[in-house]
């Protein structure tokens, strides 16, 4: 079972999540589209979602059917109108892809299942 699932489809930022969580310990399963992000979603259920909001395969269609695990968001900090689509779409937390990025191992290791 997965502890987080990330919908990203930036491939340097793929990277970098699979790195940091593969230091911390945490199981990560990337999808870069939104049908295979439901589907990892649906695998593991009370997993960690994580978020790209401008991910090219519209995210925010996908939100309602995501109920029963924590989703984490993120996007450029200018984007407000669509920081505020996503919450109320039902993420739990929106941040700005720099906050996400220095808070990552934390999100992560937080993240972990016992």
């Amino acid at each position: 079972m997965a502890d987080v699932i990330a919908l990203v489809d930036d491939l340097f930022f793929q990277v970098k999540l699979s790195e940091t969580a593969r230091l911390a310990g945490v199981e990560l399963k990337m999808a870069t589209t939104s049908e295979a992000f439901l589907q990892e979603a649906a695998k593991n259920p009370g997993a960690t979602l994580l978020l790209d909001l401008n991910a090219r395969s519209k995210p925010l269609d996908s939100l309602g059917k995501m109920r029963g695990h924590h989703i984490i968001g993120f996007l450029s900090h200018v984007q407000t109108d669509l920081a505020e689509q996503a919450r109320a779409a039902g993420c739990d937390e929106v941040m700005p892809r720099s906050k996400f990025t220095q808070e990552l191992a934390r999100i992560l290791r937080e993240s972990k299942r016992a």
